[in-house]
């Protein structure tokens, strides 16, 4: 499967692509936030491209050095 467009993807073929990145996000040292898989439901389902979904989260991102830190992978 080359295109994770909606138009190109089965309902599963959607589900498999986010639980796979998930799956890798979860690999990281800090894994991913409890409730993320719910994001992703409006592409699972057809209603928004992946694409859309990941604006809308990223439109809400505030950055600023007030900001929590991390520790444990190279982030101080």
């Amino acid at each position: 499967m080359s295109s994770i467009l909606i138009k190109d993807t089965t309902r599963e073929e959607r589900a498999a692509i986010v639980a796979k990145a998930l799956a890798d996000f979860e690999s990281g040292c800090d894994g991913a936030p409890a409730g993320l898989e719910r994001m992703y439901d409006e592409y699972i389902e057809g209603r928004m491209e992946l694409r859309e979904v990941n604006m809308a989260f990223n439109s809400g991102y505030i950055s600023g050095k007030d900001g929590p830190t991390r520790s444990g992978c190279g982030y101080y």
